[in-house]
């Protein structure tokens, strides 16, 4: 069917640049397909991330652990690294409770800016995405930098990973900035420890990046000041600080502002 698509669009020939005009009508096609299932991959991968937002909202989580490939892995917040599809599963149900939305709980997971990549061989995949999201507990914001798998021509997530940026109860992020996940605040635990110790907001941790700058081509190296993952682990006097709403990067105090009439 794509091969007799592909075959309509060769009149377009007639008013291509020169270089595409040299190619033979089967190179032609060979490249029209390539880009079409570039595409194709592209949407499919952001496709797979959004429904993992949509299935934790309302407590799918055999329907999310489905989207995962066999021996992929997990890692939320600070808690650890969880290997597996089973482990996955086990993981959510057993943090959150059994499948399937419960009265009286409010959970949105909604996800924007997503740039979805595909491997030039087309068998790997990865998207950066954001999340803001709602709960009974407060709100929190998640930075997704993901990878997925091409099996059996269908995307599944082979890591994913969601640093918080910023979490808090609902008093807000400018009173009450919360600490992040760690491996023993609660059941079950991690298969392996974080893979990267870092603090949320009023710190701050900058997700590598998968892809270099679009219009560059170069990789954007990330800052290794003395905040975010390069700080202190959760329970040292120095992380207790760091969560002092209004402190800067370098340690010290803003200055105030002058008051108004």
């Amino acid at each position: 069917m794509r091969r007799s698509f592909l075959g309509g669009l060769l009149p377009l020939a007639a008013v291509l640049p020169a270089p595409a005009i040299s190619q033979t009508a089967e190179e032609r096609l060979d490249d029209l397909d390539a880009r079409i299932t570039r595409l194709e991959d592209l949407n499919q991968i952001e496709r797979v991330q959004r429904t993992y937002g949509y299935f934790v909202d309302k407590g799918q989580w055999t329907r999310l652990s489905e989207l995962f490939a066999e021996d992929a892995t997990l890692e939320i917040g600070g808690k650890g690294i969880f290997i597996g599809k089973d482990r996955v599963l086990e993981y959510m149900q057993t943090a959150f409770g059994p499948d399937g939305a419960k009265p009286g709980l409010l959970v949105n997971h909604m996800q924007f800016q997503p740039i979805p990549d595909v491997s030039p061989d087309g068998k790997t995949g990865w998207i950066r995405s954001r999340a803001y999201v709602m709960s009974n507990g407060g709100w929190g914001l998640p930075l997704y930098e993901d990878q997925f798998v091409k099996e059996d021509g269908v995307w599944k997530i082979s890591r994913l990973t969601g640093p918080f940026t910023m979490y808090t109860n609902w008093e807000g992020w400018g009173k009450n900035a919360l600490n992040n996940t760690w491996p023993d605040k609660f059941d079950p635990p991690p298969d392996l420890p974080p893979s990267t110790v870092y603090l949320t907001y009023p710190a701050y941790y900058i997700v590598p990046f998968h892809y270099p700058n679009p219009v560059t081509g170069e990789s954007f190296v990330t800052d290794a000041g003395q905040v975010g993952a390069y700080h202190r682990p959760p329970g040292t006097p120095e992380q207790a600080q760091s969560l002092t709403v209004g402190r800067l990067a370098d340690g010290t105090q803003p200055i105030a502002e002058a008051p108004r009439n």
